[in-house]
């Protein structure tokens, strides 16, 4: 029999995203009306739980977020393991304020170091939180659902000027190791073609679906490409415009500039890039969420609350659900996370339209 937590830790890491005060708002509601649990809202991340800023969070603390954009607690790029010496840099702070359990909501790299804590023996859940929903075992992460809206409207202004101009458009969008923004809001915005990192990318194939367009008397053209993707050898890949993040993964941008002399060269038309993954992520992570956001920071608030355990289990993500994990169980070997569609979505897209002509 394990059991209950009797203080626990909250704090939100990494990038911030739309549904955050839900969620915080989800625990603190579970915790503390229906389980009498103390709650410690951790400011900053990691960086607060390594320097001891914290706050008590009750159920006022969290009145009237619910909607809000962003994380009224704050959050850092700092990492424990990466700036830190791991669960040591961490241990007085959950010492002092009798910690008993932590619930990170974050992204991969939050994640990975929660995991590590629960290795080391610290109870913990992991909420997935990211736009581009590239969390394993996991449906949808939190973000996700506002980033597409977003990234589908700047998609579809942009075919306006590709038309005007008899241009072909390259949109980037953000997507470091999955497609899922890329194929969804370039599915819903009727693009003619869609990079992911997930497949290798057919530059001459691309060429062909764009020349056929224009036999067709269609004189634009839109190709959505995620930041992640890798061109073939010797052409290049992803740019790593800025070095390395704190987590010490590259900041990937520019891959569709890299795309445009080889379009250009194997079409023969004019071609442009726009950029939407920096403003996708400015205009993503602000302002109001989805309402699916709050609907699911509050209705999943009951299995975190029963998720904390004093058993020191390793981390569990509390939106991944049973069926997830059953998945992963039974075929070791899947990627939930992963986009299961050719890159660029040409064959399907033609079977569903036809040769040349636009989707609705």
């Amino acid at each position: 029999m394990t059991r209950r937590a009797s203080v626990i830790g909250v704090l939100t890491a990494g990038g911030d995203c739309p549904g955050l005060n839900a969620c915080i708002r989800g625990v603190v509601g579970r915790a503390v009306i229906e389980h009498d649990v103390e709650v410690v809202g951790i400011r900053n991340g990691w960086e607060g739980l390594m320097h001891g800023h914290t706050l008590p969070l009750s159920r006022d603390s969290v009145r009237g977020i619910i909607g809000r954009g962003g994380t009224f607690l704050g959050t850092s790029r700092t990492d424990p393991y990466v700036h830190g010496d791991g669960y040591e840099s961490v241990r007085r702070t959950i010492e002092s304020n009798g910690i008993e359990a932590l619930i990170v909501i974050g992204g991969d790299g939050a994640l990975r170091s929660a995991l590590r804590l629960a290795e080391e023996g610290l109870p913990v859940v992991g909420v997935p939180k990211t736009i581009d929903n590239d969390i394993s075992a996991t449906d949808v992460t939190f973000g996700f659902d506002t980033a597409v809206p977003i990234a589908t409207e700047a998609i579809d202004r942009i075919a306006t000027t590709a038309e005007s101009h008899n241009r072909v458009m390259l949109v980037e969008v953000m997507g470091r190791t999955k497609g899922w923004i890329a194929t969804y809001a370039g599915i819903a915005a009727g693009a003619d073609a869609i990079l992911v990192p997930e497949e290798d990318v057919e530059i001459e194939e691309v060429a062909r679906v764009l020349l056929t367009r224009h036999r067709h008397g269609h004189t634009y053209s839109i190709v959505v490409v995620a930041e992640g993707v890798r061109l073939p050898a010797g052409v290049g890949g992803g740019v790593a415009m800025h070095g390395l993040d704190a987590f010490g993964f590259e900041r990937l941008g520019g891959v569709a500039y890299q795309l445009v002399p080889l379009i250009e060269e194997l079409t023969g038309f004019e071609t442009r890039v726009t950029a939407r993954a920096p403003a996708a992520r400015r205009h993503a992570v602000g302002g109001r969420p989805r309402p699916r956001h709050p609907v699911r920071g509050g209705s999943s608030r009951s299995r975190r609350g029963r998720a904390v355990r004093g058993d020191g289990g390793a981390a569990r993500h509390a939106d991944g659900g049973r069926a997830a994990r059953r998945r992963v169980r039974a075929d070791p070997g899947r990627r939930p996370g992963a986009v299961r569609c050719r890159a660029h979505l040409l064959r399907m897209s033609r079977a569903a339209v036809g040769p040349g002509q636009r989707a609705a």
